[in-house]
């Protein structure tokens, strides 16, 4: 990008507002989810299925609300929605603190429940902000920053959420949980304009709408395609998730807890990519973005099976670390660029599911295939996984950006 675009972008009131509210929503997530995790592990000595629970309360809002919360925030003004999902987490926080602190500590899991729920409202009500505030050409770079902030808190939130938990205690983690999700709110009010005012109309019905955003989406070539490479990648990813113990004591030959050293250089890797990614966002087109990542997450993927060496196991999750925010950013863009606003959280609320319950339905099959296949073949097919992703996208490589009538015209800068 140029120095003047750049300094463009930063001077956004709505990228200011979305990036300061995001740094805000990532403090309280992470303290919140390990506080939380770490509070079930010690009052239940380790109960898997307890355990369990808390990623359930964390991803079983997205396969339930993520369409409904998107049709909704397609109908709602998205700064309203967005400051009245985070004062509402918020509540909900400082209600289990009031539960907790009178001795019933199971409420703790509606901590991570109900804020995962607002979220499913709240997060497409971001994407339509940038959808209606940034210029076209600029939308990709918006993403790149969005992208670094959650990059930065892979390697660091945990970090952060077991200090919090261990030196200052459950009461002190939920409580700071909820005041960072009332920081976002202030940032969101002070910092966003006013919702644009559209004209008043009686709404279709829910179904009705629902079934819209489903042809809608169906009836968008790249959409389409998105939505396969999304199955693909999740499935992809799902495999892979739960060996990397297996591929430190296996492949290795170390100690389990060496397994923190490939998630730290997996997270500095996202960090540099995403950094990199927001100075040179208008070098690529998002399609060629997300092949480049797609293609190299592959190769980083398929080092990491057959290496029997640690430094090459660690180039392998670096390299898959880097670029794994030209995926994340190229998916964005594209679905930003070729959906018209008024679908914007519908689409999304279609997408996000597919990406999600595919990577949980291998997650869940990935013991059963380490008993049958070695871990070299589960990697492998990751690998294998990501460039049949990336086959889908490649029909849309030479195609250009789309701009629906709605985007910002080029020369507004916000």
């Amino acid at each position: 990008m140029s120095a003047a675009s750049t300094s463009s972008l930063y001077r956004n009131s709505v990228v200011q507002g979305i990036l300061l509210s995001q740094i805000f929503l990532q403090i309280g997530i992470w303290v919140r989810n390990f506080s939380v995790l770490l509070f079930v592990v010690e009052m239940t000595g380790g109960d898997p299925f307890a355990v369990s629970m808390v990623s359930v309360a964390e991803f079983a809002p997205i396969f339930i609300f993520s369409f409904i919360g998107g049709t909704f925030a397609d109908r709602w003004r998205p700064k309203r929605t967005m400051i009245w999902c985070d004062v509402l987490s918020a509540v909900s926080v400082f209600a289990v603190l009031l539960a907790l602190i009178f001795g019933s500590w199971q409420t703790v899991f509606f901590t991570t429940l109900f804020s995962a729920i607002l979220s499913q409202f709240s997060q497409p009500s971001g994407l339509k902000l940038f959808k209606m505030h940034l210029p076209a050409r600029e939308i990709q770079a918006g993403m790149s920053l969005y992208q670094t902030i959650f990059a930065v808190f892979m390697v660091f939130g945990p970090v952060l959420g077991t200090f919090v938990f261990q030196t200052l205690g459950i009461y002190v983690a939920i409580a700071i949980t909820g005041t960072t999700f009332l920081l976002s709110a202030a940032a969101l009010l002070l910092l966003l304009p006013a919702d644009i005012r559209e004209e008043s109309k009686v709404p279709a019905s829910l179904l009705k709408e629902m079934v819209a955003g489903i042809r809608y989406l169906l009836s968008k070539k790249a959409l389409t395609l998105l939505g396969a490479c999304f199955l693909a990648a999740g499935l992809a990813l799902g495999l892979i998730q739960p060996m990397g113990v297996f591929l430190v004591t296996e492949r290795l030959g170390l100690e389990k807890e060496f397994l923190k050293w490939l998630l730290t250089v997996y997270g500095l890797g996202m960090i540099m990519g995403g950094g990199l990614a927001a100075v040179f966002a208008k070098a690529a087109a998002p399609q060629k973005l997300l092949i480049f990542g797609l293609f190299f997450d592959a190769i980083g993927i398929a080092i990491c099976g057959i290496s029997t060496t640690t430094w090459l196991t660690l180039a392998g999750q670096f390299v898959s670390g880097l670029v794994f925010p030209c995926i994340s950013i190229g998916i964005n863009t594209i679905m930003l660029q070729n959906t018209d606003q008024q679908f914007i959280g519908r689409v999304n609320g279609i997408l996000s599911p597919l990406f999600t319950g595919a990577m949980v339905i291998t997650m869940g099959m990935a013991g059963l295939l380490k008993k049958i296949f070695s871990l070299v073949a589960i990697y492998e097919a990751a690998g294998m996984l990501f460039i049949i992703s990336l086959l889908f996208i490649l029909p849309l490589y030479g195609l250009p950006a789309t701009q629906p009538s709605n985007c910002l015209p080029e020369q507004e800068n916000g």
